[in-house]
């Protein structure tokens, strides 16, 4: 081993160019040692003063200290620059090779600054939705629900999502009010569609499911109000309708709901409306009772 360290010593070359930067350095802080030490000599020997004394003393050590560095800048400039540009390089390089895992810890930064959801929450970015089960720096992970927008029902799917996301992309969050939630779902009809009484029929059932969690669920978004300084929203069932074009009627039904139970809701009060009546117009309900009666 010492015969290696040895041979490589001996191998070992200095260029004549590296060589002349060394001597000059060290020529420079040399002379600056010099330089600093008389005029330390001449100012205490000739200043009287102490305070003024004691300035002359700093000023003087600082101005040779910046001459120093300036003068190791002129010699090593051309040295600096080259490293310099050999630096910015590697940071490029490195920055592209690893563009993805910052944006994803940026991404994960940004979500947790933000608070914009926690483990349990239902969350939507972009066409991915489903219950956060997992969180770190780099990724996300859901039980997706679905499919679409409007159900609620697991998939039994998993889905892995890179935090880099979360820069980008805006994100929903369906559990904001956390154990309970105001739910909203839409029933269309036709303009001729006896869609009055499916209205009012909506609404009783709706009143009637949801009732015996009114207060509760008043008490509840009160606190969540208070805690966030937001206005504390009305919690009563409602139906409202929605006119998408001439020809069609929706009716937009809200109903607050614990938040793991808004599959539940809604398809008990579906199922007690539409299973007593089809609310289609008279014509065609007419139609239908005729086929079945024949058909019996």
């Amino acid at each position: 081993m010492l015969e290696s360290a040895f041979n490589w010593i001996k191998d070992f070359s200095v260029s004549h160019e590296l060589i002349r930067l060394l001597f000059s350095t060290l020529f420079l802080i040399v002379t600056m040692f010099v330089l600093q030490a008389v005029a330390s000599r001449i100012i205490r020997r000739r200043v009287v003063s102490t305070e003024l004394r004691r300035k002359w003393l700093v000023q003087s050590r600082n101005g040779l200290l910046l001459l120093t560095l300036l003068g190791l800048f002129m010699i090593w400039g051309e040295e600096l620059r080259t490293l310099a540009l050999s630096i910015v390089a590697i940071a490029v390089a490195f920055v592209v090779a690893t563009k993805e895992l910052i944006m994803c810890i940026t991404g994960s930064l940004l979500k947790t600054g933000a608070r914009s959801f926690d483990i349990g929450d239902r969350i939507q970015v972009k066409d991915f939705r489903g219950d956060v089960i997992d969180q770190n720096l780099l990724v996300t992970t859901i039980l997706e629900v679905g499919p679409g927008k409007t159900i609620h029902q697991r998939t039994g799917r998993m889905i892995v999502l890179p935090n880099a996301l979360f820069v980008s992309e805006a994100v929903i969050n369906e559990s904001f009010t956390h154990d309970f939630v105001l739910h909203v779902f839409i029933v269309p009809f036709m303009r001729k569609d006896d869609w009055r009484a499916a209205q009012q029929a909506l609404l009783a059932a709706a009143i009637k499911h949801c009732s015996h969690n009114l207060d509760t669920i008043r008490r509840h978004m009160l606190k969540v109000s208070v805690q966030l300084g937001l206005e504390v929203p009305n919690v009563d069932p409602r139906v409202t309708l929605q006119f998408p074009d001439a020809e069609e009627v929706h009716l937009i039904v809200r109903v607050p709901a614990k938040a793991a139970q808004k599959n539940y809701i809604e398809q008990l009060i579906l199922s007690e409306v539409f299973l007593q009546r089809n609310y289609l117009e008279t014509e065609k309900e007419e139609e239908i009772k005729a086929v079945i009666d024949s058909n019996v």
